[in-house]
């Protein structure tokens, strides 16, 4: 954080799915994620906090291994983008809804020609007001509480 500027990072512990699908199968994968802001870009760090094997996460990386897994859009219709991307050849690999508030999200397979996943949320306004708050916060940030809950 101190090195790059990022920050400060916003701690969602053990988030859990009211509903999630990984290529076609029913998934449970729990995991936490830390939102943050480096200049425009959101800057998401995710951890996988179960040991399931149909997730996302462990497509690309084993317990204990890490990278960049994905980028994110936030879209107008979900169902569209899904299509969109089907029609260029890549498939929507995950499928979810988180219990708390009902977001939606699922990320589509771009390994073999982007080296990640995108990551897709339709635009909410929750949604909205969570993004806009990291930013803020990190507009004069100095360093200090770089962890917040």
């Amino acid at each position: 954080m101190e090195k790059f500027g990022a920050g400060p990072f916003f701690i969602n512990e053990n988030i859990l799915l009211s509903s999630a699908e990984h290529r076609g199968e029913p998934t449970d994968f729990v995991h936490s994620s830390a939102f943050g802001q480096w200049g425009d870009v959101m800057v998401e760090l995710v951890r996988q906090e179960d040991d399931s094997t149909r997730t996302p996460f462990r497509d690309m990386y084993q317990k204990n291994q890490e990278g960049l897994h994905h980028t994110a859009i936030i879209v107008d219709n979900f169902e569209d983008t899904i299509s969109h991307f089907a029609g260029k050849g890549f498939e929507l690999a995950t499928r979810c809804i988180t219990r708390q508030g009902g977001v939606e999200f699922g990320f589509i397979d771009a390994v073999s020609v982007m080296g990640h996943m995108i990551e897709i949320y339709e635009a909410s306004p929750a949604l909205l007001g969570f993004y806009e708050m990291v930013k803020e916060a990190s507009i004069g940030w100095n360093g200090d509480d770089p962890l917040r809950s």
